[in-house]
């Protein structure tokens, strides 16, 4: 990772993601505070991640455990900073989720579940989580199949230390953003039918389509620092 960050660009970019959700809600006839925006800073240094703080912003998304552990040790002067897990949760990752204190939006096995929620009940915690589905069955992503979905909502809603928030997608790769819109539909529907309040779904080059959907969290991480700087 290169830790050089022009801290004004990020909030400059951060301030213009910031107006496109305001736009989508406001064409979508939803209020801006409807969507929650999270800065997904995998691949960029713990600095960029101080930038766009600095510039307001709360809830920050990593993808890989080890990166999220170093960053929330190098960042915990910053006492109200959130942090969600978005990566597949090993079950050996559990235990430092639960350390962490992370919220976890990727769950999608009754074992991982399982095993997150004694790790969190061991630490006197209680996580809130979301559950990945696989809402396209390709067999290459992560996320929970939609014939496992019932068993699993019904294994986190079971488990104390777990707080079941809502559901989360990872859709197609496209070169339209249209083209995920019966993705989101599905997973809004679905997220209906189990009485769920959280959708976390839309990334950088899709936002407008997931607002119309009803997103309420859009992950969001070149669109506000830029491409990732891995060595």
């Amino acid at each position: 990772m290169n830790d050089e960050i022009d801290a004004s660009e990020v909030a400059q970019r951060l301030a213009e993601v910031r107006e496109r959700i305001e736009r989508a809600c406001e064409k979508a006839g939803r209020s801006a505070q409807s969507v929650r925006l999270l800065a997904v800073a995998k691949g960029h240094p713990h600095t960029a991640i101080r930038a766009a703080y600095a510039a307001g912003q709360r809830e920050f998304g990593e993808n890989y455990m080890q990166e999220l552990a170093a960053k929330s040790s190098q960042l915990e002067d910053l006492a109200d900073i959130r942090w969600r897990f978005i990566g597949h949760l090993q079950q050996n990752k559990a235990k430092e989720a639960a350390r962490i204190g992370c919220a976890v939006d990727a769950l999608d096995s009754v074992r991982v579940a399982q095993t997150l929620g004694h790790r969190a009940q061991v630490l006197g915690r209680r996580l809130d989580v979301m559950i990945q589905v696989n809402v396209a069955g390709e067999p290459q992503k992560a996320g929970c199949a939609l014939e496992e979905l019932p068993g699993l909502v019904e294994t986190v809603r079971s488990t104390p230390a777990l707080n079941l928030q809502g559901l989360m997608v990872i859709p197609p790769a496209v070169d339209d953003a249209e083209l995920n819109r019966p993705w989101f539909r599905t997973l809004r529907q679905l997220a209906t039918r189990y009485a769920l309040g959280e959708l976390s779904m839309g990334m950088s080059d899709d936002v407008e389509v997931a607002v119309e959907e009803g997103t309420t969290m859009v992950r969001v991480g070149t669109a506000i620092f830029g491409e990732r700087r891995y060595a």
